[in-house]
């Protein structure tokens, strides 16, 4: 029997079992342990247990857990290999979607490839024989032509790739493999990291080799059998139901807070990742952090300030400000202050704030639109959750609803702070910033026939809007209260849903392995679970909730993330058990769900909302609230207060003052009330075409056909030009214009756009930066002109660019930059520069990193767009103080050009984004 019909066979068991369990209980009356909370053909979740698939995951008490789950990604592992090889770490073979592809099938343990020449694709004709599977402790040897590529570095000085970039061979340092199978990967940004990964070249002979072990016993998808509290927990708030798992869980995840603290008092990331890290620790002090560990909390915070400002953690391009989302530190500051009251943090993280936004107001905020640029929050590995096409420079300008959802909350307790303060005029200056962002988020990125909001703004001088639902953006739209009351029980009621809770994005990217793109965040989950109970909606409440006990029971732990389509840890491309914010968020359930904690400024609201599926008598005792201690007990269900009382006596709107002293009974009893009937949009797993590659031939733009496409939309400057099942569509050259191409399948399902293809024009000025500032003596290459400008920090940190104009107009203005200080997905030296026209500020260059020591690979930095009056003026390009980036040290970039492109003539058109 083949995998996939033991694995019908035992779901189908499950479901008989389930079934017969659950209506015995019912019309016998047995306990409570035998009715199903939650039901579905992928899991249940018991009172006591969950069942998956003929795996069982069981609390034995409050403070033991069993489980036999066992991943199947081992056991059958496909030997369909599919890979490509990469040159400095770089997706630069072949077009997105086309690998190679190697049948390893064989029974001596051993397989070779023939050799692969580099560019040229590989096709296994044979096919994968039946019930079979990849062999424990396959070594593969893998071999690559590479003689071409070297014979181009040595007679021209450079390679040309299939997409028409080069690579010089100053800069050829490293070849590596990816692929779908372990250990290889397609993480290609992080294939340095993986020396097994590497391909050498040990004869000399230009023939590249690597020898790699295939489902090595060490891979080995387990984890542990039984789980028994260690820790003493008493000094944590004590927390008992009718329901065992719930109980353990909780238990669970307050020993494995207490794991991931470190020696000096700050959080770790989880028990793979050491340190602090801004987005991380603050989601995780907003869910319950603030609550359990204020002071940890606390100095955890302040690890991640740098000269009075928030730290961008590293990241894609250098980080900040291509991600500009470490101000959701802001929230998490404001979080333990309304739990502890404490004005010295509260003057504290005002300025730490306050210096944070005034930069971000410079660097990052779009007056056109109203909302911020930058990187979508913490789905920071770009090919993950973006078009390949889209370099660093171009996230950096896209815009996104879940980081504009983090600083409209941040700016709103901006203002907060600063009323508090005294402080009335920044009070109302930050309100109202904190207003044009909510007005961006609702005019730009609501998406109406879907109901809920799109993914982000993308493109170059014309964007659109991705119209996929981003998980964290969509909750974080309703928890801050960016929606209205009708939007946010649409948001929840239509937001696709998976079988295993909601997936980060949906649709899915195709050929994108599991990780943020197929990937489910259980700290994402508890934030869609606080959006769905304060939606109201008590079927998407149930569901959510349900999706974070059963990885986390099954599992044996809090995992930091599983594959959204079929429910298991294995699969994604990097995984941590003990994550902070995934414990974060179990234990958010108790308080902020079924107990309804809501902190403000000056006291504690009570909330709660219990499903009828969790109906039942709970109490949580040795519950800290600044001075004072709590015991509360909770019966029934709904999410109506029939009675609250505090030591015996009715309290006035649900409500605790923040100056409460001393032990307190607390007692809420539920209405027991219905709660209005919504919807939940369950969705099959799903993945969208394949994003089209354009060219331009003469007056014509063609591309290849895409896999599943039965129509394409043609796009100009970001709106419908033509729709039609050709590949290829003629347009008019002249004016400026940006063309792109959407490719669509048989239900609609949209691809992302094509990179923006610019026609023909003599719009476009080109100035020689070398003409007007020194020029650089290094020996990079690739440069157009005579040569290239350094600019640092010292040298060349303000250059001035006289340019004429015929014709008054908008005009966008960019730069030809290369800037090699380190890889497109971490580190933190992206060169930021200030630009303007004569002494009014235009806008923020931002120069990202584009490689490691890469420096003679150039590329575009973003385009500022200018209204010029017909004449002469002069562009300043500079350094100023808002321009600093997280490194502090480095702020470099090479400059080779110039361009002025006009996009429209007369005043400038307000369509333009």
């Amino acid at each position: 029997m083949n995998y996939t019909s033991l694995k019908s066979c035992l779901l189908l068991a499950s479901l008989l079992f389930g079934s017969c369990q659950t209506q015995q209980s019912v019309n016998n009356g047995t306990t409570s342990s035998t009715v199903a909370i939650w039901q579905s053909e992928a899991y249940t979740l018991y009172p006591d247990r969950v069942v998956q698939q003929g795996q069982e995951a069981k609390a034995e008490s409050a403070t033991a857990m069993v489980s036999n789950y066992q991943s199947p990604a081992n056991e059958f592992q496909s030997p369909e290999l599919q890979f490509k090889f990469s040159i400095n770490g770089k997706d630069n073979e072949m077009i997105s979607g086309k690998d190679h592809r190697f049948i390893c099938a064989t029974e001596g343990g051993a397989c070779a490839t023939p050799v692969i020449k580099f560019g040229q694709q590989y096709t296994d004709e044979a096919k994968v024989p039946a019930n079979t599977f990849l062999a424990p402790n396959t070594a593969l040897t893998v071999k690559l032509d590479l003689r071409h590529v070297l014979e181009a570095l040595n007679t021209k000085g450079f390679y040309t790739t299939y997409d028409g970039t080069n690579i010089y061979k100053d800069d050829f340092r490293h070849v590596f493999i990816a692929g779908n199978t372990a250990p290889m990967m397609w993480d290609f940004d992080n294939l340095a990291n993986r020396p097994e990964l590497e391909m050498k070249d040990p004869e000399g002979d230009g023939i590249y080799e690597a020898v790699l072990t295939l489902n090595a016993p060490a891979d080995a998808k387990t984890t542990a059998s039984r789980w028994e509290l260690s820790k003493d927990l008493s000094a944590f708030p004590q927390y008992t139901s009718d329901y065992p798992l719930i109980d353990a869980l909780y238990n669970l995840s307050l020993e494995e807070m207490e794991l991931d603290i470190e020696a000096d008092s700050t959080f770790r990331t989880g028990e793979e990742w050491a340190g602090v890290w801004t987005r991380d620790i603050s989601y995780s002090i907003i869910l319950s952090m603030a609550m359990l560990q204020p002071k940890v909390s606390q100095y955890s915070l302040m690890r991640k300030v740098q000269n009075g400002r928030i730290i961008q953690d590293t990241g894609t391009g250098g980080a900040y400000p291509v991600s500009t989302d470490r101000i959701v530190w802001a929230v998490a500051a404001w979080e333990i202050y309304k739990v502890t009251g404490d004005n010295d943090w509260l003057k504290q993280a005002y300025e730490i704030i306050r210096n944070s936004v005034e930069d971000d107001l410079k660097n990052a905020h779009n007056p056109e639109t109203g909302l911020v640029k930058g990187e979508s929050s913490f789905l920071d590995w770009r090919e993950q959750t973006y078009p390949k096409w889209m370099q660093p420079v171009d996230i950096y300008e896209s815009e996104n609803l879940g980081t504009n959802a983090v600083h409209y909350q941040a700016s709103v307790i901006l203002s907060e702070m600063a009323k508090l303060l005294n402080d009335n005029k920044a009070s109302v200056k930050y309100h109202q910033v904190a207003e044009t962002i909510k007005n961006g988020i609702n005019e730009q990125l609501w998406v109406p026939e879907k109901g809920y909001y799109g993914q982000y703004l993308y493109g170059r001088n014309y964007k659109i809007l991705s119209p996929r639902a981003e998980a964290l953006g969509e909750a974080l739209s309703v928890l801050y209260n960016i929606a209205d009351a009708a939007k946010e029980k649409s948001i929840v009621a239509n937001t696709p849903v998976y079988d295993y809770g909601i997936p980060c994005i949906f649709p899915q990217i195709p050929n994108t392995p599991p990780y943020h793109n197929n990937g489910i965040w259980p700290f994402v989950q508890a934030y869609w679970s606080l959006a769905a109970a304060k939606a109201g909606n008590e079927q998407a409440l149930v569901e959510s909730m349900s999706a974070i006990y059963r990885p986390a029971a099954l599992f044996l732990t809090n995992k930091e993330n599983f594959v959204a389509s079929n429910g298991d840890f294995a699969g994604t491309q990097i995984n941590s058990s003990r994550m902070l914010w995934s414990l974060s968020g179990n234990i958010s359930m108790v308080y902020k769900v079924l107990f309804g904690m809501d902190y403000t400024a000056n006291s504690l609201q009570f909330k709660p909302f219990v499903p009828k599926a969790f109906a039942g008598t709970r109490s949580l005792t040795n519950f800290k609230y600044r001075q004072a201690v709590l015991d509360i007990s909770l019966d029934g269900y709904g999410n109506q207060i029939e009675s609250i009382t505090l030591d015996g006596k009715p309290l006035s709107n649900a409500e605790l003052p923040g100056n409460l002293q001393g032990r307190h009974q607390l007692n809420i009893m539920l209405a027991n009330n219905a709660v209005q009937e919504n919807e939940v949009n369950k969705v099959p797993h799903t993945v969208s075409p394949a994003v089209p590659v354009v060219s331009l031939s003469g007056n014509t733009l063609v591309w290849q056909p895409v896999e599943g496409a039965v129509n394409y939309v043609v796009l100009k400057n970001g709106n419908v030009l033509a729709s039609t099942k050709a590949t290829s569509q003629p347009i008019t050259t002249g004016a400026y214009a940006e063309y792109q191409v959407i490719a669509e399948d048989e239900a609609g399902l949209p691809s992302f756009a094509s990179e923006p293809m610019a026609a023909p024009t003599n719009v476009v000025q080109q100035y020689e930066l070398e003409k007007v500032a020194p020029k650089a003596a290094l020996p990079y290459k690739g440069f157009s002109g005579t040569g290239f400008v350094e600019t640092t920090k010292q040298k060349n940190a303000a250059i001035k660019i006289p340019v004429t104009v015929s014709e008054a107009g908008t005009y966008a203005i960019d730069f030809r930059y290369a800037n090699g200080n380190g890889p497109t997905n971490t580190l933190n030296m992206c060169a930021i520069r200030t630009l303007r026209v004569g002494n009014n500020f235009a806008g923020t260059v931002v120069l990202p990193q584009r490689g490691v020591d890469e420096w003679s690979n150039w590329g575009m930095s973003n385009a500022v767009q200018v209204y010029l009056p017909k004449g002469s003026h002069t562009i300043s390009l500079s350094f100023e103080p808002a321009n600093e980036n997280m490194n502090r040290q480095v702020n470099q970039a090479m400059l080779d050009y110039m361009r002025l492109t006009q996009l429209s003539s007369g005043v400038r058109s307000t369509s333009q984004k």
